[in-house]
């Protein structure tokens, strides 16, 4: 059971930072953080067309880091922190792992000095 739920903890973490690799779609988020947004919103600072920004707006839906809602003939969007708290955490963990390694390291080298 943990290996299969380790799995779906790395394939969330595969699609966020698979999102969050394109300058479009982090801009997009960055846009999101003033608050709800529709696509054409989002695509316009972008020149790009409304079916490009839907293309990103999925792959960020898809990943988890926004929702969208429909109002009329809009679709809004709006983040969503849950995935944002699992990369942190999962970067957390390398952050200390690391910060462990370079401890260890200092601590050698000033043996060696000495």
């Amino acid at each position: 059971m943990a290996t299969y739920v380790n799995h779906m903890v790395e394939q969330k973490l595969d699609l966020t930072f698979a999102a969050l690799a394109d300058p479009t779609r982090r801009a997009m988020l960055a846009a999101l953080r003033g608050g709800e947004r529709s696509i054409g919103d989002l695509a316009a600072p972008h020149a790009m067309t409304f079916a490009g920004a839907a293309k990103h707006v999925g792959v960020l839906a898809r990943a988890g880091l926004i929702e969208r809602r429909k109002v009329g003939r809009q679709q809004l969007c709006r983040l969503k922190a849950e995935r944002f708290a699992e990369a942190e955490a999962w970067l957390a963990e390398w952050t200390r792992f690391w910060n462990h390694q370079l401890d260890a390291l200092e601590a050698a080298l000033r043996e060696d000095q000495e």
